[in-house]
């Protein structure tokens, strides 16, 4: 039972280090990621820790990243403009054990880059960018998603 009970411990303390490290990348590696030709739908989210309407829409990109191997899930944390500082969206995505791909935006002034992403964007978050590369179809939604509307815009770019 003691061993047990180390053994738990040690894994309670060494959970935070195994969690993945946040990215940090600039408006051009992101604009290649959107438009690098895929096989699969890419999913693009734009959240921050501070907007509850984007952490509390994030489960659901974490169950289609579960569920669905054709679909691409990148959420792009929109913290640096505020905080710089890495440590806070990394201890978020530990805390949450986000198993998606998350990367840190480290670019300032977004009114000087937000149409770059998108020329219908107008800032607002959250925000979901749906990219099919194959057909060229894409989707830009600015509000918080409910379950089934990922789904729904999913099939909007892949018919």
């Amino acid at each position: 039972m003691r061993y047990l009970m180390l053994f738990t411990l040690l894994f309670c303390l060494m959970a935070p280090s195994l969690a993945q490290k946040a990215e940090q990348i600039k408006l051009k590696d992101l604009q290649l990621a959107i438009n690098t030709s895929s096989e699969h739908i890419q999913v693009f989210n734009f959240w921050a820790t501070w907007c509850a309407p984007c952490v509390k829409e994030i489960p659901l990109f974490e169950k289609l990243n579960q569920e669905n191997k054709t679909v691409e899930i990148t959420l792009v944390s929109m913290d640096f403009d505020l905080d710089p500082n890495p440590d806070k969206v990394n201890r978020f995505v530990a805390r949450k054990n986000i198993q998606s791909k998350v990367v840190i935006l480290a670019e300032s002034d977004p009114n000087s880059w937000i149409d770059k992403i998108d020329k219908n964007w107008s800032g607002a978050l959250p925000t979901t960018l749906i990219v099919n590369t194959k057909s060229g179809k894409r989707k830009l939604v600015q509000k918080e998603l409910h379950e089934g509307d990922l789904e729904k815009l999913i099939a909007e770019v892949n018919n």
